[in-house]
């Protein structure tokens, strides 16, 4: 029986990589009626991030590259979604 090893998807930006490594850990998830990504601040996740990143970086990215892309990637998105309405709860 052929086995194929599973492989993430072609993404064309360093930017798109890191998001998909992020959601693909749980650190991050994007709202689901606007669309912007939210930090779900999960210190295990992030480390899962960090993690896949050193392990197995884009094809032609340093090992560091892969790293500062998702820190670059975790301080740009907030952990609320700025077109959602506050939550008073």
């Amino acid at each position: 029986m052929l086995m194929a090893k599973e492989t993430r998807p072609a993404i064309r930006t360093l930017r798109g990589w890191a998001i998909s490594v992020l959601q693909e850990a749980g650190a991050i998830r994007e709202c689901e009626e606007h669309g912007w990504m939210q930090d779900l601040a999960d210190p295990h996740a992030r480390e899962r991030a960090f993690d896949i990143a050193r392990r197995d970086p884009p094809p032609g990215v340093s090992l560091e590259a892969a790293s500062v892309a998702i820190a670059e990637m975790l301080d740009s998105i907030g952990d609320s979604c700025p077109e959602c309405p506050p939550d008073f709860a």
